[in-house]
């Protein structure tokens, strides 16, 4: 038997005895404390710095907004002034999901001891809710205009929209490189592209308006833009309520965890296993490992966190050690999984 773990080997540590028997707590991680990148070559999990994407996304989009929406109002397009609406709440968006990028830089405290990184999980659910609203807003007042139409400025319709194919477009652009890796920014990417998806529709409507003289394209048009946007958000709205009520990340396979960590030299069973995610681009886990041969070493631990990290993309991992197998855990008999 070696001695107990410092509290500085690698984040290795033994909190001595306590309800259920004498173990050892080990690795406790990987990627906040100042180690290194255990052998990452220079991997990070870090979230991307978008701040310049953020601000030129609001300056642009704001500064479109009210030109949408005055010529919109001067057009009589109910289409255009739908999507000057749409644009205002992704403003709002990108000014959300840029101060949650922001705060979960801040460094823990003695009471956020993860500092604030759910700040970004809350930011992607926000935008996913208040998108739902906004596009609810639009395809009422639709409705209400596709039982009365009325006519609109058609070129200026689709000059309008065209230049917010551009801006939105090109916002879209700046977001989307981290689009599949942090749902925060996926959430200001499909704000982008939902615009500049609406913006098309315009353009599309105000085309057929202007070569058959019908009235209903406009209002019909918010209503196909309301369906594509519905489509597009319900996802993001799924994966930020999940990831808010502490489900395991998609992208991770719990059954390929648990299998890895029951190969795992020496040990006989896992249980008390839980995989959560500490904010939208990082992941943690807590397990315990049934090792009868005895307490492993350290490289185990870190042999262990370097596969979780690279395999699973589960950057915090604390893993406890217990020794005796007829020591009754009393997270075996609590925590036990509900298959």
């Amino acid at each position: 038997m070696h001695s107990p773990h410092s509290a500085h080997d690698h984040g290795a540590h033994d909190h001595g005895p306590h309800d259920h028997g004498s173990h050892d707590h080990g690795s406790h991680d990987h990627g906040s404390h100042g180690h290194g990148s255990h052998g990452h070559g220079g991997h990070s999990h870090a979230p991307a710095d978008f701040g310049k994407a953020f601000a030129v996304g609001i300056a642009l989009n704001t500064a479109f907004v009210v030109i949408e929406g005055v010529y919109g109002y001067l057009a009589n397009s109910t289409a255009l002034i739908a999507d000057a609406g749409h644009n205002l709440s992704d403003v709002l968006g990108l000014v959300v999901a840029w101060i949650a990028v922001i705060l979960s830089r801040r460094p823990p405290s003695t009471r956020f001891t993860y500092g604030l990184r759910g700040s970004s999980i809350l930011a992607a659910l926000f935008n996913a809710v208040f998108l739902l609203i906004a596009v609810g807003a639009i395809g009422w007042e639709a409705i209400l205009r596709l039982f009365d139409p009325q006519p609109v400025a058609e070129m200026t319709v689709i000059v309008v929209a065209t230049i917010g194919i551009a801006i939105n477009g090109f916002t879209a652009w700046l977001f989307a490189s981290g689009r599949n890796s942090d749902i925060n920014i996926k959430g200001a990417y499909l704000h982008m592209a939902a615009d500049a998806a609406v913006s098309a529709g315009v353009v599309a409507a105000a085309a057929v308006m202007m070569l058959t003289g019908w009235l209903w394209p406009d209002p019909v048009a918010s209503l196909v833009i309301v369906a594509v946007i519905v489509w597009g958000t319900w996802g993001l709205l799924r994966d930020s309520t999940a990831m808010s009520l502490g489900a395991v990340p998609s992208r991770v396979d719990p059954v390929a965890v648990r299998r890895y960590l029951e190969q795992r030299p020496g040990v006989t069973d896992v249980h008390d296993l839980h995989i959560w995610p500490m904010s939208t681009t990082e992941i943690a886990l807590t397990c315990h490992l049934v090792i009868p041969a005895g307490r492993p070493d350290d490289s185990f631990l870190l042999q262990t966190a370097n596969d979780l990290d690279h395999r699973f993309e589960i950057q915090h991992a604390t893993i406890q050690i217990e020794t005796d197998p007829d020591t009754a855990c009393r997270c075996v008999l609590t925590h036990a999984p509900v298959v």
